[in-house]
């Protein structure tokens, strides 16, 4: 209220806005509670994950009691501890072509807080359609970018990044040092407001990267590409195809022996955990798509990576490809891995006694 910029104008402002946040990750446990503590009058959460003890060392809002439970829902609780006076809808459902476009309808900016290649464009063609800016954040490991997408019709996230095709890995598999993604969050958060409020130099046009060993940061600017839209009904042919099938690794452990089964390791050949399956072939998700002549379309393949985001992207590329019977094992070689330990320990132990 006491800066000149802002007062009780920017406030009311701030009070009428509606933001959504897509990931209540650890972007997102830094972007929701200094929007929530500004004054911003409604939030939307969208994230369809459960809290794990694994996402506590940078998703700090959560505690340990939590873990197992809806991160939209304990983000939503966590609001409403902290500012009682923000509406908050936690929309524990993963987002997608059926409802991205109805949901951004409803709010004035949307929040990228996602870790996931595939679902930064959906998020990035879904705002072209509807017209809503963009706020961007990504880390890997120890640097991280910033920057605002299609406001004010300025360049889209496709301007920027015309390979959608591009292989990514996310927080799990490359590892990540908490405060690096709270200090990304905090950026977009401080673009949000400034969006909201009509201050300062929103970052659209330009890209903010900050390494977090020696405290650098580079602006880098960006044009528009004419090339890089997106029409409604192309949205819709796009994204409203048939959802990635999941399968858990534990449904399909009797299948390990059947000859008409293929499992598919997409990860790069030095990740760990090692998996080894009788009827397993290993292609890098970068290389998959010239290398399809080894696959047979007859079986039935189930593909996996490391954490279960790169495996999606196969999916599709090989549904692209017409093959019919393909499926993604839900939490990759980390879960299968788990699996798999104790499915050995239960053996010996049966044959122990």
């Amino acid at each position: 209220m006491i800066l000149p910029e802002i007062g009780e104008e920017g406030q009311q402002k701030l009070a009428k806005s509606k933001v959504l946040v897509i990931g209540a990750g650890g972007l997102g446990a830094a972007i929701l509670p200094y929007l929530a503590a500004a004054g911003v009058g409604e939030i939307g959460i969208v994230d369809h994950d459960v809290i794990e003890i694994s996402n506590l060392q940078r998703q700090v809002i959560y505690k340990t009691d939590a873990i197992g439970k809806s991160k939209a829902k304990e983000a939503k609780a966590m609001i409403a501890e902290l500012n009682p006076l923000v509406k908050v809808k936690a929309i524990s459902e993963k987002l997608s072509g059926r409802n991205a476009i109805s949901l951004f309808e409803k709010y004035d900016s949307i929040v990228d807080a996602t870790d996931n290649i595939a679902i930064k464009y959906l998020i990035n063609d879904a705002c072209f359609v509807t017209n809503k800016p963009m706020v961007y954040g990504s880390i890997f490991r120890f640097q991280g970018q910033v920057s605002v997408f299609n406001y004010q019709n300025g360049p889209t996230y496709r301007c920027l990044y015309p390979d959608e095709n591009s292989n990514a890995i996310n927080c799990e598999e490359a590892g990540v040092l908490g405060v690096s993604v709270g200090i990304i969050g905090m950026f977009q958060a401080n673009e949000v407001l400034k969006m909201i409020l009509g201050i300062g130099e929103v970052l659209s046009g330009k890209i903010l990267v900050y390494n977090v060993l020696n405290n650098e940061q580079q602006k880098y600017d960006f044009e528009k590409s004419d090339i890089q839209t997106i029409t409604r009904e192309a949205f819709e042919e796009k994204y409203n195809k048939c959802e990635v099938e999941e399968v858990s690794f534990e449904s399909v452990l009797n299948e390990m022996e059947n000859d008409e089964v293929l499992f598919l390791d997409v990860r790069n050949t030095d990740e760990s955990p090692k998996i080894s399956l009788k009827n397993q072939i290993q292609i890098p998700l970068m290389h998959l798509e010239s290398k399809l002549e080894n696959l047979d379309k007859k079986q039935t393949i189930y593909i996996f990576c490391q954490s279960g985001i790169r495996s999606k992207i196969a999916f599709e590329l090989l549904q692209k490809h017409r093959f019919k019977n393909i499926k993604s094992i839900a939490g990759g070689a980390l879960a299968m891995k788990n699996i798999l330990n104790k499915k050995n320990s239960h053996e010996f132990t049966n044959f122990y006694f």
